[in-house]
């Protein structure tokens, strides 16, 4: 499955908050991009050389929330089958709130 890639990167951060501010000047610093635009990957390159932990824990609070929504949704969709093979097998429609 190819997700393609993602267009946040390439988007240049905009100044709206203090912090933003001063992590767009000090990776600008850093990267000295020729547009002088600095984009979110920027930010993520320079994070990952300069704060790797930081940025691991994020990946890993993402990663552990998306799998337990997995297995949610897996649970979810195996009662769905359950429910639809018993109105097939029993020939009765069950109640949405049941």
């Amino acid at each position: 499955m190819d997700l393609g890639e993602n267009p946040t990167l390439t988007e240049t951060v905009e100044l709206d908050t203090e912090v933003k501010e001063w992590l767009v000047n000090y990776v600008g610093d850093k990267t000295d991009p020729e547009d002088g635009n600095v984009t979110v990957e920027m930010i993520i390159e320079t994070m990952s050389t300069e704060f790797p932990e930081f940025l691991m824990a994020v990946a890993e609070e993402n990663w552990i929330r998306g799998y337990h929504q997995a297995l949610e949704d897996v649970e979810i969709g195996h009662a769905e089958y359950e429910r639809a093979m018993a109105r097939e097998t029993h020939g009765t429609e069950e109640r949405e709130d049941d």
